[in-house]
């Protein structure tokens, strides 16, 4: 493979799941088989960082562009979202303005953590996939792919392995912007040594038992 990849910074394996470790470290042994350099790398800042800035330049922007109907009581918009864009209501030029300053010394650092690597790899989520059934709406397990979006850079999710209730986990390839590319040749490299793509998960499984009820 020739490339030299990245890992997360070992603070950001706190709070996520050890089957989601487990399926990640395996991943990395994968690529490192397929010749790639697996390195650690230095940021500066947590990922979860990206959570305020991003939620002040979001709502902010989704409240100007739909501020009529969240403030018409009678739209039909689900509560949870209108409570969330409503915030924007409340935020100042100044910070939205400090907001965007943030993300944007966020993007230099990582731009500088990321000299001489091709890419950055991190679990997709903390979680192995969640369940419908009694699923928290309030859980929003996106710390490792909010900050990819904020920073402008591009990513692949492929699948990487499942929990032993058989819901999936899965590997996601960060590159820098206009990148995409080069995270679509690792992602096949890492699929064509890998079967989980084809691995029947308990969805398809699921699937399975009501066609055949049919």
């Amino acid at each position: 493979m020739g490339l030299k990849l990245a890992t997360i910074p070992k603070a950001e394996r706190d709070g996520v799941e050890a089957e989601v470790l487990e399926a990640y470290d395996h991943s990395l042994e994968t690529l490192s088989n397929l010749g790639a350099e697996i390195v650690e790398i230095n940021v500066p800042f947590r990922f979860d960082d990206c959570r305020e800035p991003h939620s002040t330049i979001m709502n902010s922007e989704a409240y100007a562009y739909f501020r009529e109907l969240i403030d018409d009581t009678s739209s039909l918009i689900d509560e949870s979202v209108r409570a969330g864009i409503s915030s924007g209501r409340a935020i100042s030029p100044r910070q939205y303005l400090d907001a965007f300053e943030l993300v944007s010394r966020f993007k230099a650092q990582i731009s500088d953590a990321l000299v001489g690597v091709d890419a950055l790899l991190t679990p997709t989520t903390e979680t192995v996939a969640l369940e419908i059934d009694g699923l928290d709406l309030t859980r929003r397990p996106v710390r490792f792919t909010r900050f990819v979006n904020d920073l402008g850079m591009c990513g692949l999710a492929v699948p990487n392995g499942k929990s032993a209730k058989g819901l999936p986990t899965s590997l996601q390839i960060v590159c820098r912007e206009n990148q995409e590319r080069l995270a679509l040749r690792i992602g096949l490299a890492f699929e064509q040594a890998t079967d989980w793509r084809l691995r029947p998960s308990m969805f398809r499984d699921a699937d399975r038992r009501q066609q055949r009820a049919r």
